[in-house]
């Protein structure tokens, strides 16, 4: 099989396996080397081995995964649902279901077309050999894959970048005159406008905030309203169609920061008259390290190259260069063909599937049940907003929001975000300093949310079993004694 992964949400719980077949020669080697087995569930092919059981009685509980979906990654099933349609691919994070804002599990489409490009993995545009060609197609054929994923009009161009944060900051190298925000922005849009930067502060509703955005715009030129596609806090969307209306209604453009919004909504730039859009990959469904600047090419081909090296120019002597136009300009070096081609991949099979609903169902059931228990409260910045994201962030009532994901980690398996979200005077305005982040997608199943809201009902009603403390920045059970917390092993390795 694969091997064993270490289950690092549970203290108690030593390996994990996903394979087809019993692994009985390793249920076998770890009974010979005295490690007791408590649950192996055969037929589904999950072996869940227990180490030190005596510390149960005190240390707290063990999760049983008795049903393979418990397991959140990995399990392949037969069947047309939505979940069974994108496999998610096993890293050995059984937690991740809940935790989709932060990082998208790479599904099957994508790792096997990774997979099927390796072979081939070669230099793009530089190169005659067979290899390179075919990677030089891929990647091009990948820029054209995610254009049409976008709905990119004729005079937008596709640039490949590292993510999100890469995309913004190339453009905003790009704009010619003053940058129009909210505060209530992640800090890649808050912080990349360079020169002249505008914030509006939200207002108390969406409406009033549109208003407060339109005087902004008319009070003096600005070359760029750029907006959230939603909220990586809340999950709220804002009227794109509009705001694009009204930006060029005041001589502007418009930017959406799409990281939280292209991998749940489909997103149509030549429709809503978007001019910008940025977007990841790791959110996407494809690898961390590669992300997309799609948008009009005249501002791009005007501006100095994002990075100056081969690629980005026509011919260099040694007093003079001239630059290439189009997405190569702001390509410099060698770029992430592996990449590219992944989110491509993403981005191809999120077009054949109709995700919205399965979405918003289970956003509807985590909202509705964290809101049914006292003491928790879901952060919300306009009530006059509809139809959110499987964004959902609160706080409990006497607990930290750190201690609070601590706790559904180790004593649930279950992954969240707390802190504060690379978005600091948002949750300033909400009246917290931090809290907890839930975040819902493909490969998360209701049983995965009835299961995160049961842990939270829980806690408020009892309590934390385990001891936990808070150690360099970080909530812990402690005494603390999963693998990553030895720091020394990765040193040791390479030593």
């Amino acid at each position: 099989g694969h091997g064993p992964v270490p289950l690092l949400g549970v203290d108690d719980v030593a390996a994990l396996w996903t394979d087809s077949a019993a692994p009985d020669a390793q249920v076998d080697a770890l009974t010979g080397a005295g490690v007791e087995v408590v649950t192996v569930e055969r037929g589904a092919g999950v072996g869940v081995v227990q180490r030190d059981v005596d510390r149960l009685s005190h240390r707290g509980p063990c999760i049983q995964l008795d049903d393979p979906d418990d397991v959140g990654v990995g399990l392949e099933h037969g069947g047309d649902s939505l979940d069974d349609q994108l496999v998610i691919v096993d890293h050995g994070d059984p937690q991740g279901a809940t935790c989709r804002g932060a990082h998208a599990l790479t599904i099957a489409a994508v790792t096997d077309c990774v997979a099927e490009l390796l072979p081939y993995y070669a230099s793009v545009h530089r190169g005659a050999g067979y290899a390179s060609r075919v990677s030089t197609a891929r990647y091009e054929q990948a820029r054209d894959t995610v254009g049409r994923f976008v709905g990119a009009a004729p005079d937008q161009c596709v640039i490949f970048t590292r993510n999100t944060t890469d995309s913004l900051n190339l453009l905003a190298g790009c704009v010619p005159g003053d940058t129009v925000v909210l505060d209530i922005e992640h800090h890649a849009n808050l912080l990349a406008w360079r020169g002249g930067r505008r914030v509006v502060p939200a207002a108390a509703t969406l409406d009033l905030t549109i208003k407060r955005l339109v005087a902004e715009l008319c009070s003096r030129p600005a070359a760029l309203l750029a907006v959230t596609g939603a909220s990586n806090v809340t999950g709220e969307l804002l009227p794109l169609r509009r705001l694009a209306d009204i930006a060029h209604a005041c001589g502007a453009r418009i930017l959406v920061d799409g990281a939280q919004l292209v991998p749940h909504r489909r997103v149509d730039l030549a429709a809503t008259g978007i001019d910008y859009l940025a977007f990841s990959g790791h959110k996407t469904y494809a690898p961390f390290g590669a992300g997309v600047l799609v948008g009009r090419q005249d501002w791009l081909d005007a501006a100095a190259p994002y990075l100056a090296g081969g690629g980005a120019v026509r011919s260099v002597t040694a007093t003079d260069t001239e630059w290439t136009t189009g997405p190569q300009r702001h390509e410099a070096g060698s770029p992430n063909v592996l990449g590219a081609a992944a989110l491509a991949a993403a981005c191809e099979a999120l077009c054949d599937l109709d995700t919205e609903a399965h979405e918003q169902a289970l956003s509807e059931q985590l909202r509705s049940g964290l809101r049914g228990i006292d003491g928790v409260h879901v952060l919300r910045i306009w009530p006059d907003t509809t139809d959110p994201v499987g964004i959902v962030t609160f706080t409990v009532d006497g607990y930290h929001p750190g201690q609070v994901a601590a706790y559904l980690s180790a004593e649930h398996g279950i992954g969240v975000r707390d802190g504060r979200f690379c978005a600091h005077p948002l949750l300033a305005r909400l009246g917290a300093d931090s809290a907890v982040r839930a975040s819902v997608g493909l490969g998360t199943t209701s049983e995965h949310v009835e299961r995160l809201v049961g842990a939270i009902a829980a806690l408020v009603a009892a309590g934390p079993r385990w001891c936990y403390e808070q150690r360099g920045g970080h909530w812990d059970p402690t005494p603390e004694t999963r693998p990553f917390t030895h720091a020394d092993r990765g040193s040791a390795a390479c030593a």
